[in-house]
């Protein structure tokens, strides 16, 4: 019974009557996702016009930028906030059929291969260039100084699928598979760049009850095929940008920081673009953020 209603619904989607249409358009808005595969079905084989179709494409839209922000309100609420998972709510944004399987899946076959490479016998830091070795020469990620801007260098699935993105991208994924290989790698989030950390994990509580030490043992430039740093490289930086030197730009962020930080590259983006659409979206998203 709840079926025909829903197939009576779509069948009115292109009545002429706006009060009609807007009480059609909210009762489908309200079945969410489960609307889906039938509006996508009577859009592709049902010819009921031009109107139809927009109307329908419009519907669509909206469904799934609702399950992006109810997704997103999810992610926040977890005591563990995955980056993966938080940088997949924003890729499903602009890509709802996203296969989130596939991107798994791919990360696990980095992992395997960067596992495979280490020994228990390594230093830290001899772990960290067989990681480099096996993330950037072998499976060819870099840097994109092409397109720096290009909103496509903030999707984790063309990242993967291009093996290029900008600073904050290459470090979620940098630091996902380290994680994942036992090395303490976290995101640092610098005006104008994105580090990494790769943090002492014996000495960062009493590090971090000093005044001027942070427990890094030193710093990664994941846009830079993985060179290392110290600290008085960031120093310098923030010098040259007349930055005063905050202790948040030393020591790792939480991932909310970096969700966050990835919509406003996203908003940057699209406002080069002029896509308006896209841009209010986001700034709906990113206000998820502003308490969190």
């Amino acid at each position: 019974m709840e079926l025909s209603k829903l197939k009576a619904l779509i069948r009115l989607v292109e009545d002429p009557d706006e009060i009609v249409f807007k009480h059609v358009r909210d009762r489908l808005l309200d079945y969410g996702s489960d609307a889906v595969p039938f509006l996508e079905q009577s859009w592709e084989e049902d010819d009921y016009g031009l109107v139809f179709q927009k109307r329908v494409e419009n519907i669509l839209h909206d469904i799934q930028f609702q399950a992006s922000m109810d997704r997103l309100k999810t992610w926040l609420q977890g005591e563990e906030k995955d980056l993966i998972e938080g940088a997949l709510c924003i890729a499903k944004w602009q890509y709802p059929g996203l296969n989130e399987k596939a991107v798994y899946q791919q990360l696990d076959a980095i992992q395997r291969d960067i596992w495979l490479e280490m020994s228990q016998k390594n230093t830290i830091l001899e772990k960290i260039r067989l990681f480099n070795k096996v993330f950037y020469n072998i499976h060819g990620f870099r840097g994109n100084t092409e397109n720096y801007h290009s909103p496509l260098n903030s999707f984790i699935n063309t990242v993967l699928e291009t093996r290029s993105g900008n600073p904050l991208s290459l470090c979620i994924l940098y630091a996902h598979l380290a994680q994942k290989v036992d090395l303490p790698v976290f995101g640092v989030n610098l005006p104008n760049h994105f580090i990494l950390a790769c943090m002492d994990t014996q000495q960062i509580n009493r590090y971090r009850q000093a005044e001027n030490r942070y427990g890094v043992l030193f710093y990664i430039n994941a846009f830079s095929k993985g060179s290392l740093f110290d600290e008085q490289e960031i120093k310098t930086f923030l010098a040259n940008y007349k930055v005063a030197e905050e202790r948040e730009y030393f020591e790792p962020c939480s991932h909310t920081q970096i969700i966050r930080r990835m919509i406003n590259n996203l908003i940057s983006s699209f406002q080069e673009v002029g896509n308006k659409q896209k841009v209010d979206e986001l700034l709906q998203l990113r206000a998820l953020l502003e308490d969190a």
